[in-house]
């Protein structure tokens, strides 16, 4: 029960968020422009800013484990490949890119550091689990947005350019690669830059989320259904009971095995709504996906961790 209701107490305010931009649509405070240029905004700024932070504010060196590195780069990359391959199934294929990225990416930067706080006190294995993990969601994302946008007909040279470019470019890529280098290179975060840093990452999960609430359309939004529900059981269970227990195998315990469990298990990030809309998607599946996984998450998230302490692992 206190992990059901910690699961709750951390996602039942993000739908509720995320309900408040639709009813600031609804009462005429936003409107199509103005969450656009929100859109925009956290897409080239407050994304950035809160990745950057999280990452240069991490101590690589003492928490670096080369064995759960390379478990969670590897777990990441073929769940990539696994939902790659799933979204050939999809009739029509127009929203093949965001079901890849909306299967796979999840709220690892903020729910993992929060949860695993909430069972042992500090971070624990967090930090290194977004290092592993969070750079090749992002690289990924604007791969197969890129590459499965809709209108691109097959891989071209263009095609490749641009999918070169725009990893080259992007916002968020751009601040995990400026947060890696700061950690790296152990330079100091004088508290004035820290302060305003921080200002600008905490926008990021509120605005972003009232965006999405501010340009959903319910209709739309499940007007897939089949594949939402593809893709949220993928999120939250599929790839769970397909890599929890080989992450047992290797002797991942404590909060190493959480930071794992949350990589897997948590609800589809709102950046890939982010970098969807972005990218010339529509938005509506993947605004879909992350509203049915964060109302899921709460449960199946309990789930998996009262197994694992059930199984004496955390």
């Amino acid at each position: 029960m206190e992990n059901l209701i910690f699961c709750l107490n951390a996602t039942i305010p993000i739908f509720l968020t995320l309900m408040l931009g639709l009813f600031f649509r609804k009462a005429g405070l936003f409107d199509e422009s103005f969450v656009s240029k929100m859109n925009k905004f956290v897409f080239k700024a407050a994304l950035p800013a809160l990745l950057f932070q999280d990452i240069a504010d991490m101590d690589i060196y003492s928490v670096w484990d080369g064995k759960m590195v390379l478990f969670c780069f590897f777990a990441t990359l073929i769940s990539i490949l696994i939902s790659i391959g799933f979204s050939f199934l999809l009739k029509p294929r127009d929203i093949q890119g965001e079901f890849v990225q909306a299967s796979y990416r999840s709220s690892a930067a903020v729910l993992g550091i929060a949860i695993i706080q909430n069972m042992y006190g500090d971070a624990g294995m967090a930090p290194l689990m977004i290092v592993a993990s969070v750079p090749l969601y992002n690289i990924m994302a604007v791969t197969v947005l890129c590459l499965f946008r809709p209108g691109n007909s097959g891989i071209s040279m263009p095609v490749i350019k641009r999918t070169l470019k725009g990893i080259a470019t992007n916002p968020i890529i751009l601040g995990i690669v400026a947060g890696s280098i700061w950690s790296l290179l152990r330079l100091p975060m004088p508290k004035i830059l820290s302060t305003t840093v921080g200002n600008l990452a905490k926008t990021a999960t509120p605005l972003g989320l009232m965006a999405m609430g501010g340009a959903l359309e319910f209709r739309k939004a499940f007007s897939r259904i089949r594949a939402v529900l593809a893709c949220t059981f993928l999120k939250l269970v599929g790839y769970t009971a397909l890599f929890l227990p080989a992450a047992m195998h290797f002797g991942f315990t404590k909060d190493k095995l959480a930071a794992i469990l949350i990589m897997l298990g948590s609800a589809t990030t709102i950046s890939c709504y982010i970098m969807a809309k972005n990218t010339d998607y529509e938005g509506s599946f993947t605004s879909g996906v992350v509203m049915l996984t964060t109302l899921l998450s709460s449960f199946t998230l309990t789930g998996w961790l009262f197994l694992c302490r059930s199984l004496g692992m955390l």
